[in-house]
């Protein structure tokens, strides 16, 4: 069957039906697009950001470093002579105290020093008594002399020859003298040698570990080669390098905690005792020692260690998230969140910042009127998004308390 031709109305009635349709869906588009500040009576869309509380708290700035435990006294014990080790008393972990012997070498060869030294020292002395009873011979002689010649008995040459004895002999006894305080030291060295052949712990107070050994009884050991290392773990000291911005906020006497892995939930009191008076001009960090009082001995050299020292402390001030700060106009801002009657607004408010810590930052609005409008929530998600007085819709873990009535 053929079909009907249209007529003029019912094009025109297609044309209205259609452009009807089309002006609906325009309307319901802005109607989902609502009003907003940008665009002449235009509206935008709620843009969805997260948000976080503004809080009043104390901020602690914590500088971290991380460093090696060393002990503060550490030397290596070594023989003043050569010798064989005859004994050696203490292990790996012992502790010493002043007195306690250590070790003990053979000391034949320097016994038999001594007693030569002995010997010679009695040698020496005779001799003294020898040129002592001919000094007084020598001196009876001249006195007899000098009677004589004053009696026209004896000559001259006579006098002259007694006198000569005289001072050949007060010249031996002189040098026995010599001889003998020259035996003297040299029995004090041998006997000197012979006390080293005893090791003994010879500080004024306090105790010593033994930290390494490196010979047994048996060997020869060479003076001044190490046979043990001793350290003292009552007190440690840890080492650290810092940058220069770390640098400048240090300074001897500030109080620092410090954590090792081997007593993860244990924290040890630390003192800034040093700071390096040059940088490695390579690494462009210098080295900061630390005092660690180690009264229990829990602590021990080589550890790794995590330092905290506080170099700052804030108190009740107003604090943000770190990324709720954004930088708008070439200042420091954040956008708090205010009430609006149909969705939540934002407000740019320029802020001088303060001390970092514990991931928030101290913020104060740079205008003292708006002091007491920060407060409630600032926006820390979403900001790139935003102008003053964009519409918001928050979501996220702080939905449920921004909702809240």
């Amino acid at each position: 069957m053929p079909s009907r031709p249209r007529t003029r109305l019912q094009t025109v009635l297609l044309w209205v039906a259609s452009a009807l349709i089309l002006l609906g869906a325009v309307a319901l588009f802005r109607a989902d697009l609502g009003t907003g500040p940008t665009g002449e009576g235009r509206e935008t869309a709620a843009v969805a950001v997260e948000v976080d509380a503004v809080e009043r708290r104390d901020l602690a700035d914590v500088r971290r470093f991380d460093g090696n435990l060393e002990a503060a006294v550490r030397y290596e014990l070594a023989p003043k002579v050569t010798g064989e080790l005859r004994s050696l008393e203490v292990r790996i972990g012992d502790t010493l105290e002043p007195g306690d012997l250590i070790a003990r070498l053979d000391d034949q060869e320097v016994a038999q020093e001594v007693a030569e030294a002995e010997a010679g020292l009695e040698v020496a002395r005779a001799q003294l008594a020898e040129s002592q009873a001919a000094l007084e011979s020598a001196e009876r002689d001249l006195n007899r002399t000098r009677e004589l010649r004053e009696r026209q008995i004896a000559s001259a040459a006579e006098l002259e020859a007694a006198e000569a004895q005289v001072a050949a002999e007060r010249s031996r006894v002189q040098l026995a003298r010599a001889q003998i305080a020259q035996q003297q030291a040299t029995l004090s060295a041998a006997q000197i040698r012979r006390s080293f052949t005893e090791i003994r712990a010879d500080w004024d107070e306090g105790e010593r570990v033994v930290g390494e050994r490196f010979k047994d009884p048996g060997a020869t050991v060479s003076a001044g080669e190490a046979m043990l290392t001793l350290l003292d773990i009552s007190e440690l000291r840890a080492e650290a390098f810092v940058t220069e911005r770390e640098y400048a906020r240090l300074m001897p006497g500030q109080s620092a905690r410090l954590r090792v892995e081997g007593y993860p939930d244990t924290e040890f009191e630390a003192e800034v005792a040093r700071l390096a008076p040059l940088f490695s001009a390579t690494l462009r960090q210098a080295r900061v020692e630390f005092t660690v009082p180690n009264p229990e001995g829990q602590l021990r050299p080589g550890m790794f260690a995590r330092l905290a020292v506080e170099v700052g402390r804030a108190e009740d001030v107003r604090t943000v998230p770190r990324e709720a700060v954004v930088q708008r106009g070439g200042q420091p801002s954040v956008f708090l969140l205010e009430e609006g009657e149909d969705a939540p607004r934002v407000r740019l408010m320029p802020v001088e910042t303060g001390l970092r810590a514990e991931g928030r930052i101290e913020v104060r609005p740079r205008d003292e009127e708006d002091g007491e409008a920060l407060t409630g929530h600032v926006v820390t998600l979403g900001q790139h998004l935003l102008a003053d007085g964009s519409r918001v819709e928050v979501v996220g873990e702080q939905a449920a308390e921004v909702a809240a009535p």
